[in-house]
């Protein structure tokens, strides 16, 4: 079924609406920073986003990615998530790789450790029934 001349201009503000929340920060409940969450605030689906208005689709992912460029981040989460693989990546690259002599000496049948479940033995040494 075709649009009418208004019912695109209608369907084009509400994506282009969507675009400006989710590159503000606005980031709905469960949804990211991406075209899914972009379909779904629009009120359209990802095919006819990626069909229809695929231009604005484009739009979208450039913006986004010049936002990432300059150190925006509109998805907290995507925000924390590099944050976090900064720091991952500082961390590996700073220390060394333990050593045996920095390890803990214990064996894994230290008393602190027992085996599960926990076997009696008799005094032959085999299991108990």
């Amino acid at each position: 079924m075709a649009l009418s001349a208004e019912q695109r201009d209608q369907v084009e503000r509400r994506i282009r609406a969507a675009i400006d929340r989710l590159l503000t920060g606005q980031i709905p409940p469960g949804g990211a920073c991406d075209v899914k969450t972009l379909a779904r605030e629009a009120g359209i689906s990802r095919a006819s986003l990626y069909r229809t208005w695929g231009y604005l689709k484009d739009e979208f992912e450039k913006r986004r990615a010049a936002a990432w460029a300059v150190g925006q981040q509109p998805d907290p989460r995507e925000a924390r998530i590099a944050r976090l693989r900064e720091l991952n990546q500082r961390l590996t690259s700073n220390s060394p790789a333990p050593t045996p002599s920095s390890t803990s000496s214990k064996s894994v049948t230290d008393s602190s450790c027992p085996s599960w479940p926990p076997r009696a033995t008799s005094s032959s040494g085999s299991a108990a029934s």
